[in-house]
């Protein structure tokens, strides 16, 4: 009766180390090395995971820092200090730290910019987008159903009159409302006193008035009175160029249909 259990039990156990012994084996000849600096690199990034710096999280931003030369700034939460130590580990030069904040480019409320069907049944951007283009009358426009909101962690975004709207004071610039929006209006831009547009239609003026009293109809009014050449319209939609805009605020007073605004 003992042999008949312990014969087995020794040949299972035999077989255990023999595989065991196997992957061991295996384990050094296929052994990829990793660079410890994409460790060092982890270690001293945030670790939030957000998605902001355009990365899967910080795991990944770290080995394509050391791997494909990934720019350290990308982070949007990075503090210079942070950023002088990767530089370090790296052997470059770290260039600015730019503190970013997140910024809606959309102004098509309820009132201005009506609906064009009901949606019941569905509570999120992603979900909507993938049926549609959206309940709104603009298929560009914030759908106001709150993805961005429900992944903020600071309370920064609320949805006000059919639109997402953040508090600056807030916002930490993770920029993990940006990586969700499925229409992609919402745009990491520099924390400092500068201007952005809110709104991303790129149909023409005379097809915006028709369905938004708010949007940019590319009148080209703030790319004339712009002193530092920052403001131009391309696709009928006026854009900033944040390394020459210094929101002295000039196309904000200018613009006809207010979409353009500072952040002070």
């Amino acid at each position: 009766m003992i042999n008949e259990i312990l014969y087995p039990a020794l040949a299972i156990g035999a077989i255990g180390l023999f595989f065991g012994a196997v992957l061991a084996i295996a384990s050094i000849i296929f052994r990829i090395d990793r660079d410890e600096r994409i460790d060092k690199i982890e270690e001293i990034l945030p670790g939030a995971n957000c998605g902001g710096c355009g990365f899967a999280g910080c795991s990944a931003f770290a080995k394509a820092i050391v791997e494909n030369g990934a720019r350290i700034t990308s982070c949007n939460l990075m503090t210079a200090e942070k950023a002088e130590k990767i530089a370090t580990i790296m052997g470059v030069e770290v260039g600015e730290v730019v503190k970013k904040v997140a910024a809606i480019r959309c102004k098509g409320t309820c009132d201005s910019c009506g609906n064009k069907c009901e949606i019941y049944g569905i509570d999120d951007c992603q979900t909507a987008a993938a049926l549609g283009t959206g309940p709104k009358n603009c298929e560009f426009g914030c759908m106001g159903l709150g993805s961005c909101a429900k992944v903020c962690s600071e309370n920064g975004i609320s949805i006000i009159d059919g639109i997402a709207v953040i508090n600056q004071e807030n916002c930490i610039g993770c920029g993990k409302c940006a990586s969700v929006c499925p229409k992609n209006i919402i745009q990491m831009i520099p924390a400092k006193r500068i201007a952005y547009v809110k709104c991303s239609s790129k149909d023409k003026g005379v097809v915006v008035k028709n369905y938004c009293s708010a949007g940019c109809i590319g009148c080209k009014i703030c790319e004339k009175k712009c002193p530092k050449d920052a403001i131009n319209v391309v696709d009928n939609l006026a854009k900033i160029d944040y390394d020459k805009c210094v929101g002295c605020g000039i196309c904000a007073k200018e613009c006809p249909k207010g979409v353009i605004e500072v952040i002070k």
